[in-house]
């Protein structure tokens, strides 16, 4: 079985600020520092850190990309299927408050040149049982939810940042969906819903689907046809939450892929988690499996 990441790569710059720039307000940041990131990244790097052979296939500029391809390098992806256009990476420009948590504006660049012959192109390198892990970073999202379903692979969606291009995938096709609440809450068109009546009209719409939902401090929630499954964080001190569900979707797919029971591949993923958000920065707060083991 190999893993397929088609996602995004971003140039994270990252402001160190009092509180979120309200509307017409001019703000001071006490620090800047630019981190490789992007969902897609931070997804490959945590699999690649967790010990999992990672493929990952996207875009970047050629004039700034380098320092993204080095990051994926430097923990084992393979990026063989990554293009390089004639125009900038993508970027984000993240606020990052005194208590560690952020609000990010996106810029898709290349992220937002990747078209259906180069998505042909990779997946005909891959086959039936592989695992397809998607965000929603990348164009022609829907287009290779289709491509990845008709050969047969086993797709993982994760679906943010959400907005109407995931109401053009075919949901049915994917086997895991990894959302949060407010995601699940628009996805399923129901404000001001309850956890419990979340996980209950995400089972109904989804079915056959096995449904990963992050609570934020309150944990995570696993369902599928025959079981539920509940997993407390592990608190430590906050110092940035940039990369921590992308950590989290990380280490919970390499357990399934490993062959870890559910359970089993929450705790990891939840301990990863609990690494990444006591550390600066996005991809380079992830940890390692050894220090995840060590915790």
């Amino acid at each position: 079985m190999k893993v397929l990441n088609f996602g995004s790569l971003n140039l994270d710059y990252v402001y160190d600020v009092d509180h979120f720039v309200r509307e017409g307000e001019t703000l001071s940041s006490k620090d800047m520092n630019v981190f490789c990131g992007g969902k897609g990244l931070n997804q490959s790097v945590a699999l690649a850190k967790a010990g999992i052979k990672v493929y990952h296939a996207g875009a970047v500029g050629s004039a700034d990309g380098a320092m993204l391809l080095d990051a994926l390098k430097s923990v084992g992806a393979d990026i063989s299927y990554i293009k390089k256009y004639d125009m900038a990476s993508g970027h984000a420009i993240i606020q990052k408050n005194k208590n560690g948590n952020n609000c990010i504006l996106l810029y898709g660049g290349a992220n937002q040149n990747i078209g259906v012959e180069f998505i042909k192109e990779v997946l005909d390198d891959f086959d039936r049982g592989d695992i397809l892990l998607l965000q929603n970073e990348i164009s022609n999202l829907a287009f290779i939810v289709d491509e990845g379903a008709s050969k047969g692979m086993r797709i993982v969606l994760n679906p943010s940042p959400l907005n109407e291009k995931i109401f053009e995938c075919d949901l049915e096709k994917v086997e895991y969906l990894i959302l949060n609440e407010i995601e699940a809450s628009d996805i399923l068109g129901a404000s001001d819903t309850g956890e419990d009546e979340l996980i209950e009209k995400l089972t109904k719409r989804f079915p056959n689907t096995k449904i990963m939902l992050t609570l934020g401090e309150k944990g995570s929630v696993y369902v599928d046809k025959t079981k539920m499954i509940r997993q407390d964080i592990y608190k430590t001190e906050v110092v940035d939450t940039t990369a921590a569900g992308d950590t989290f979707t990380g280490y919970f797919i390499a357990g399934i892929v490993s062959g870890t029971d559910v359970e089993a591949a929450m705790k990891q993923a939840a301990m990863a988690a609990s690494i990444t958000v006591s550390r600066k920065g996005a991809s380079p707060s992830i940890p390692f499996a050894n220090e995840v083991c060590e915790k």
